[in-house]
């Protein structure tokens, strides 16, 4: 069940819908074959507005439609009905884009568009892309759904991509989703084999289960939220193994507390690592690098530095490859960084993501003192 919205848009000569007139004639003509797709359909506001003018009418089963007519020749109509799961569509998308082609031969469009219907008001099957493009998802079931102190945790599934888990209402790992720890890890690329690492974040067990794969020395993963390992401990157990139950291991251990505590013990220490992965958050989309997420960023990369051997390299996802000025940020940071650093980047298609990713290798210049 759900609140079911049809969208269309029209665009038409300004001409016809430059004034009050010419604005109701068109109107008359929507309403007419509106009419034959919503029972019972009737004015129940007509507002003047700046640019234009908006008609709100009601008809069967509680149906609103809006029809907004702008004076630059452009006509939106929204149709909002509720639906329960074992009833027919008012509306399908099959029978919206007979009503497009009706609508357009009746006003004489120059161009229209009838989408897909949205469902809302339920659990979400919406999410964005990283450069904030709306995608849908085949979302048929909400399997764990709690809000920790630190972020919303939700398990979903989709028939594409399996379960896939959600934090704070963005898509962050599926089933479908090995390339991503693949690429991330850099497998067939770098040797984890008798290294020490440490993950910074990783809460959903996916990058340690496949590091141990590779016969390290050890690895520690620090990761802050409980509610995450429990989620994808039931849940995502095909990504993750038994690593987030056992917790510990003759060549690992997940230390469940904020991941700067254990890197200052390891800094304080002068213990040093062969790699340090950074799986906390993706590079902000913003216009400046000085936002309190970008200093979080900049400072868990100095933190993981002063704790990587002269050899050693930081491996971090970034984002989406259509959001490249944020990634450019990102490398002006790395370039002013001090000691210097060198770094590679690595791009594959997430399926879960529907994009592609980058994914950064990171290191000190060789002839850094």
């Amino acid at each position: 069940m759900a609140v079911q919205a049809i969208l269309m848009d029209f665009s038409m000569d300004p001409a016809r819908l430059a004034d009050e007139n010419g604005q109701k004639a068109v109107f008359t003509q929507l309403e007419t074959v509106l009419k034959d797709y919503v029972p019972n359909l009737i004015l129940a506001t007509d507002m003047k507005l700046d640019g234009g003018s908006l008609k709100l009418l009601t008809g069967k089963r509680g149906t609103t439609v809006f029809v907004r007519l702008f004076d630059r020749g452009l006509v939106t109509v929204n149709i909002e009905y509720y639906k329960e799961d074992n009833e027919e569509p008012l509306i399908s998308f099959k029978s919206a884009k007979i009503l497009e082609g009706q609508l357009n031969k009746y006003i004489s469009v120059i161009k229209s568009q009838a989408l897909p219907t949205i469902k809302r008001c339920v659990f979400g099957r919406y999410y964005p892309t990283s450069d904030e493009r709306l995608l849908e998802y085949d979302i048929d079931g909400i399997l764990f759904d709690e809000q920790s102190s630190f972020q919303k945790v939700q398990v979903v599934h989709s028939k594409s991509f399996g379960n896939m888990l959600v934090l704070d209402d963005l898509q962050n790992i599926s089933e479908a989703d090995l390339i991503y720890t693949e690429t991330l890890m850099q497998r067939g690329k770098e040797s984890y084999e008798g290294k020490e690492i440490v993950i910074l974040g990783g809460g959903d067990g996916a990058l340690l289960y496949e590091l141990l794969k590779e016969n390290p020395k050890y690895v520690w993963m620090l990761e802050i939220d409980e509610l995450v390992m429990k989620a994808c401990n039931k849940h995502l157990k095909s990504i993750c193994g038994d690593v987030l139950e056992r917790r510990k291991g003759p060549n690992f251990e997940i230390i469940v507390e904020d991941c700067m505590l254990t890197v200052k013990k390891f800094t304080n220490e002068k213990r040093k690592v062969d790699y340090v992965f950074g799986d906390l958050t993706d590079i902000p989309i913003s216009d400046a690098g000085c936002s309190e997420l970008w200093e979080f960023m900049i400072n868990i990369m100095r933190a993981a530095f002063d704790i990587l051997k002269p050899t050693g390299k930081f491996m971090t996802h970034g984002n989406g490859a259509t959001s490249p000025e944020s990634l450019e940020l990102y490398e002006q940071v790395l370039v002013k960084m001090n000691p210097p650093l060198t770094f590679s980047k690595s791009k594959a298609f997430v399926p879960s993501f529907l994009e592609d990713w980058i994914f950064y290798q990171i290191a000190f210049k060789p002839d850094h003192e």
